[in-house]
C-alpha cells in the first residue's frame, strides 16, 4: 500500500501532537518544494542514513520503434534518481527476508 502527503502528515502529527493538521501540512509541503528547487537548480539533494536524490542527464539519441524499421530523434533530456542510503538498503533488507520453507 503506498504512503501518501495525507499519511506523512498523519504520522507526523502522530509523533508531535502539539503540531496542527495545517501546520504538518504546511511542514511537509515546504520540504518537498525544497527539495524540488534543490533538484531543478541541479544539485543533489542528500538525507544522511537515508538517501541522495541526483539529477540525471540524458544524452540525445536515436531509438528504434518497436516493430518496424523506423526510427525517431529523441531528445536530451534530465530525469531524477533516488539512490539510497546503506543504512536504508540494510533496513529494507532485513525486512524483506523471508523464512525459508520446510523442505519435505
Amino acid at each position: 500500500m503506498p504512503i501518501s502527503k495525507r499519511d506523512l502528515v498523519d504520522d507526523l502529527i502522530a509523533a508531535n501532537p502539539q503540531l496542527t493538521r495545517k501546520a504538518a501540512a504546511r511542514f511537509v509541503d515546504d520540504l518537498l518544494s525544497t527539495i524540488s528547487a534543490g533538484l531543478k537548480r541541479g544539485e543533489t539533494v542528500r538525507f544522511a542514513g537515508f538517501g541522495s536524490f541526483v539529477v540525471k542527464a540524458r544524452p540525445a539519441r536515436t531509438a528504434r520503434v518497436p516493430g518496424t524499421a523506423k526510427t525517431v530523434d529523441v531528445a536530451a533530456s534530465s530525469t531524477v534518481r533516488f539512490r539510497p542510503a546503506k543504512k536504508l538498503r540494510d533496513t529494507v533488507t532485513a525486512g524483506a527476508k523471508k523464512k525459508k520453507p520446510a523442505k519435505g
